[in-house]
């Protein structure tokens, strides 16, 4: 049997995901991390959405331990989300050793259910400027668990490659365009849908729906022509 597990945050990316996930593997196991992020709203949006879209099975897993050591604006309620760039170049939003620990553990756990790949959604063209959300990054942690574990578990970012835009082509090319839209919660001020449309987050993701409205055909296109769609 097929089987995958999706890093899932209840965000835009992680939904367009698993909504994809779900159209190509046979089982699909949702895993999300209760890291004492600043909006635990993101938790609950999870939880509804894995519910609503019918996974295998849904594990909301401790990681509290991140938030104890990673000093961020996404950890601290006392930090504000800034746009601004800090002196070591990344944004205040920027948790260190997020995906490290995420895409570690998401390998475990993979590992207990017999999956053959975790799925991220960390993007390399549309992003903030997080290092661990990087290619290169993908790579090398993925070889190192498989080493680690004795077991080939391929670590697959569909999103990578893709902008905003195609991002929201691809939930469309799937069928859950308003679901994605109006059930997600990506906003760093804690507001689901289309959020407070001024940090960061909803910015970017106002950008790319902007664009993906204005010129679907196009952006389908290039989605098509990118991932080999039908």
């Amino acid at each position: 049997m097929n089987k995958a597990v999706v890093v899932f945050s209840g965000g835009q990316d992680s939904t367009t995901c698993l909504v994809q996930a779900l159209a190509q593997y046979d089982e699909v196991h949702a895993i999300t991390f209760d890291y004492g992020q600043r909006h635990r709203q993101e938790i609950d949006t999870a939880r509804d959405l894995a519910k609503k879209l019918g996974v295998t099975a849904h594990k909301v897993m401790d990681a509290n331990m991140l938030g104890e050591l990673a000093v961020s604006a996404l950890t601290r309620d006392d930090i504000p989300v800034s746009g601004e760039l800090q002196d070591n170049g990344l944004p205040n939003t920027f948790v260190p050793g997020r995906n490290i620990l995420f895409l570690t553990l998401a390998a475990i756990y993979a590992y207990q259910v017999g999956a053959q790949v975790v799925i991220t959604g960390v993007c390399e063209t549309d992003f903030s400027g997080y290092p661990d959300c990087r290619n290169e990054f993908v790579k090398s942690l993925n070889q190192a668990v498989s080493l680690g574990l004795d077991r080939t578990i391929r670590f697959a970012t569909p999103l990578m490659w893709l902008d905003k835009a195609e991002t929201w082509a691809l939930a469309d090319h799937y069928g859950h365009l308003d679901t994605v839209r109006q059930h997600t919660l990506t906003c760093y001020n804690g507001i689901a849908g289309d959020g407070c449309g001024t940090c960061p987050a909803c910015e970017l993701r106002g950008r790319g729906l902007a664009r993906y409205l204005a010129d679907k055909g196009g952006v389908q296109a290039t989605l098509r022509k990118k991932l080999g769609l039908q």
